[in-house]
């Protein structure tokens, strides 16, 4: 048997015998042409957009941009208030007017008017400090929404970043798919050609079709895996989710991370945790204040004004008897004065006040404490799977060059005909499989390793 199958292939042209396929990596090996005529998107470019026009980044700026605006000395009650008033009534009115036993006075219709025009000042002097408190409580609230803002940045960047690769890892899966569709389409070549000549059954050729058909359906199936990573990828880019584009970018990990390092950086770096230690001290402030409410409240008002009465119904008593006249009033003049207040008794509120304030600046030790304990806990897990993908990763890379040899030499077996077309199948799926491990095991490593630097506060420089 063998020498038949030999004369077949030494009177087949080239092509008929499947010319031995070169297993490159996926990032080598040709991309689809949906995705080849797209424009190449970086992960640096990525994050820029993000940065940008991600909603969730946007919305936290303007939070920051509220608290920066609050930051100010009049918002803590240390400026002055100074408000001008203007008032002008009109008075018509029906009078009756009795002297003794005369006889009433009666004026009908009788009409009058009052202008009264004023500017007035009032100002804080003492408060117990509370003005004082209140200014340094709006700037650690400033801080606080500035770490929750870079925490947003971010975790927005890591999940941009898995995205991004996601994209990488499904398009390399698409690689992995022309590949084995490139060895089907040998198979059912060399084998079609043994058919030609008699030394195969046509059964053989049926089967590399329906094994080809198969490896089409998955590479179908993969290209609307890429489409929607790519939706999710543009989504978060906050542009239209049908834009196309290739990534420019390797999936590369980072295996020189120490744990030692992150833990460092958690605690000089991670704006959560930050952001919980402002918040003891915003609960401290408020505990302040309400300390500062039981001094005495002294302040200076002033004003200037006028006052200005114009009456047409007043009586005036003249040596004839009263008559009916019109009178005018303005007073116009500068006041001053001190004010002060003391609380004596309020039914024991600011005690309460005072006690709750103190649960909750306990309660913001607490929070600071399980954040603490909760991100030595995110960093040891994602350590721990850090150390486990890389190990995986390595026993993964070197398996690869493994399954590509044993298809290089089943294909080139295949073609002397020693070896079955369910054995070059088998080469075949196990290259696939391990393809698929490869790059699965290759994101899940790298989103470990962002994960760990986006914990320690390196994912993001300032």
């Amino acid at each position: 048997m063998k020498f038949p199958q030999l004369l077949l292939l030494s009177l087949l042209p080239l092509a008929s015998l499947g010319q031995q396929v070169p297993t490159a990596r996926p990032s080598q090996l040709k991309r689809p042409a949906s995705v080849a005529t797209a424009p190449a998107l970086s992960l640096q470019q990525a994050i820029a957009e993000a940065l940008q026009h991600n909603y969730g980044i946007l919305l936290s700026r303007q939070d920051e941009q509220i608290a920066q605006n609050n930051v100010t000395r009049g918002n803590a009650g240390q400026l002055p208030n100074i408000s001008g008033n203007l008032t002008r009534t009109f008075n018509n009115n029906n009078i009756t007017s009795r002297v003794g036993d005369n006889d009433p006075r009666v004026i009908n219709g009788g009409t009058s008017n009052l202008l009264n025009a004023n500017v007035t000042l009032g100002w804080t002097l003492f408060d117990g400090l509370g003005m004082f408190i209140a200014y340094d409580r709006l700037k650690t609230l400033r801080q606080q929404q500035q770490q929750l803002t870079r925490a947003t940045v971010e975790e927005t960047v890591e999940t941009v970043t898995n995205a991004y690769y996601d994209v990488v890892r499904q398009a390399g899966k698409i690689n992995s798919l022309e590949e084995a569709l490139k060895i089907g389409q040998a198979r059912i070549d060399l084998t079609q050609a043994q058919v030609d000549v008699g030394v195969s059954a046509k059964v053989e050729v049926l089967t590399a079709r329906v094994d080809y058909n198969a490896d089409r359906s998955l590479f179908l199936q993969q290209q609307q895996a890429l489409a929607a990573a790519k939706i999710t990828l543009n989504n978060l880019l906050g542009r239209t989710p049908r834009t196309n584009f290739e990534p420019s970018d390797s999936l590369m990990v980072n295996r020189e991370l120490r744990e030692e390092t992150i833990t460092a950086g958690i605690k000089a770096n991670n704006p959560r945790l930050a952001q919980a230690r402002l918040g003891v001290d915003v609960a401290a402030y408020d505990r302040r204040l309400i300390r500062a409410s039981r001094f005495p409240q002294i302040g200076l008002v002033t004003g200037y004004g006028t006052n200005r009465n114009i009456n047409n119904a007043q009586f005036i008593t003249l040596p004839t008897g009263p008559v009916l006249s019109t009178s005018t009033n303005t007073t116009t003049g500068l006041n001053y004065g001190i004010t002060a207040s003391v609380p004596i008794f309020n039914g024991f509120n600011i005690r309460r006040q005072e006690q709750n304030a103190r649960v909750v600046e306990e309660q913001s030790k607490l929070s600071l404490a399980q954040t603490d304990l909760q991100l030595d806990a995110d960093a040891a897990t994602a350590f721990a799977q850090y150390q486990n993908f890389l190990q995986l990763l390595e026993l993964e890379e070197t398996n690869i060059q493994l399954a590509r040899q044993n298809v290089d030499i089943a294909l080139e077996r295949y073609r002397l005909g020693l070896l079955t077309p369910l054995a070059l199948r088998e080469a075949q799926r196990n290259q696939l499989d391990a393809e698929t491990r490869l790059l699965d095991i290759r994101y899940s490593a790298k989103q470990a390793e962002i994960a760990l630097r986006r914990l320690s506060g390196e994912l993001v420089r300032e």
